[in-house]
């Protein structure tokens, strides 16, 4: 059996490639929307994918599941579990609890573990080759390395009203009866890692046991105990703020994403052309560092820094019917944050260019303490997450996410002051981006953010 994890470190989230090497057959599951590296990787170990499959209706990106069936010809396995409101919308091969996948040697059992979403299925993976019984446990957003799937993101992305306590009670269930009854050698391969807001405390680790997570998962304990009250509480608080754009992944993916097809490099654009765009309504993403950017930049552009967060803060701040350009390194990086942009649905990139050189520029470097401190009647724009907000902040301080200011701009005013901060600077830096491209000009950003004002008030005590 060939076995791999593909993993986007951006988006934290994994998929697999299964072969059987006895007949060259392949399945990928979970796939992202740029598919190049799954052709590659089935080319060079000389397999042909016939079959792809997912987990669930993915919230945090876009599936490639329909792209690579495109591509390859591939039979498309999808869940039709969880209800009507629940069903892919598209042509596919469909899913139930205990239906099977069968590839050579290779056999996929789908499990339906319903919790994070209705429809959700785990895959066990079984090797006839060298067993007869499952070793590998494919769970999606189902169980995590020590965490398992919230299942509060129905009612903060697709309009639920207390579903998160239906869908608590239904992962409690598949916990006892889909999870535990599994022998502890049995591998477990999640849909995510450390640093998706699928859960609320992954583990940075690829992968465990059905046996390590049964001996030290923190929810185990409750399962032990029966608690099910108890279960629920300590699941659902502490969660992370929900990306708004998880409700557009989520509606995309039930009706199937656009078909990208084979893409064209990006043309690059001289600065006339840059400048020509820019007055038809483009906008740049500006994809600097954030010094960079402070010192000289283009006039409503957005500054995405090309960084481990790019995609994530992309599918934040970015809305998907605008026309963007890229301002890149070079063609290839160019290229690559075009295909990253894929993955959450930024799809019109018009082209790209590597100088800001004969277009107007503006700079805007962060005011110092002592500044803000002369200032009349500032609007004080915190846009870090709820739990930093709520472990301290500045007084009279307003919250919003830097991810939801696109829709909560009327709640900024106009016509004073706006001195906006994050912890250290970083991602306050792109939401000042946000408000100047829609309109805002007397905004500031308040050097060295939270971390700055506490080590100055603290200096000055």
């Amino acid at each position: 059996m060939f076995f791999k994890q593909i993993y986007d470190n951006d988006l934290a989230q994994a998929s697999y490639l299964i072969g059987c090497q006895a007949n060259g057959s392949a399945i990928v599951i979970d796939p992202r929307r740029d598919i190049q590296i799954y052709l590659e990787t089935a080319a060079s170990e000389g397999l042909n994918i016939t079959a792809i499959s997912e987990t669930h209706v993915h919230a945090d990106y876009l599936s490639g599941a329909r792209e690579l069936a495109n591509a390859t010809g591939a039979t498309l396995y999808l869940s039709d579990e969880g209800g009507p409101d629940w069903q892919y919308s598209f042509d596919h091969t469909g899913l139930r609890d205990g239906s099977q996948i069968r590839l050579g040697n290779l056999t996929i059992t789908a499990v339906h573990t319903p919790g994070h979403t209705p429809e959700h299925l785990s895959f066990l993976i079984t090797d006839g080759a060298s067993a007869n019984e499952p070793g590998f446990f494919l769970t999606g957003d189902f169980v995590f390395v020590g965490d398992i799937g919230r299942p509060d993101l129905i009612d903060e992305t697709a309009g639920g009203t207390d579903s998160r306590f239906v869908g608590a009670k239904h992962l409690f269930s598949s916990l006892k009866e889909k999870f535990l009854t599994l022998p502890d050698y049995v591998q477990v391969w999640p849909g995510h890692g450390a640093g998706s807001a699928c859960g609320k405390a992954l583990g940075a680790v690829a992968s465990s046991t059905v046996g390590y997570e049964c001996r030290f998962a923190w929810w185990v304990s409750y399962l032990e105990h029966n608690d099910e009250a108890g279960f629920t509480q300590a699941l659902l608080e502490g969660q992370p703020d929900a990306p708004t754009y998880f409700a557009r992944m989520k509606r995309q993916n039930k009706t199937g994403p656009d078909l990208l097809g084979q893409r064209a490099s990006l043309e690059q654009f001289a600065s006339a052309q840059l400048q020509h765009a820019l007055e038809n309504g483009a906008i740049l993403i500006d994809t600097r560092a954030r010094e960079a950017f402070q010192a000289a930049s283009v006039p409503g552009s957005i500054h995405l820094p090309n960084s481990k967060n790019f995609v994530t803060w992309a599918g934040w701040l970015l809305q998907p019917e605008r026309d963007y350009l890229l301002l890149a390194e070079n063609l290839e990086t160019a290229n690559n944050l075009r295909d990253q942009l894929s993955r959450v649905g930024i799809d019109q990139i018009l082209g790209f260019a590597t100088t800001l050189d004969g277009l107007k520029l503006e700079s805007k470097t962060p005011i110092k303490h002592e500044q803000f401190q002369t200032l009349k009647n500032p609007f004080v724009l915190d846009v870090r997450t709820t739990a930093e907000y709520a472990a301290g902040h500045l007084p009279n301080a307003t919250h919003i996410h830097a991810g939801r200011l696109l829709v909560n701009l009327e709640r900024i005013p106009r016509d004073r002051p706006v001195v906006v901060h994050c912890q250290a600077g970083a991602r306050s830096a792109a939401a000042i981006s946000v408000l100047r491209a829609n309109g805002f000009e007397n905004v500031l950003d308040l050097g060295m953010g939270y971390e700055g004002w506490i080590a100055k008030s603290t200096l000055n005590a």
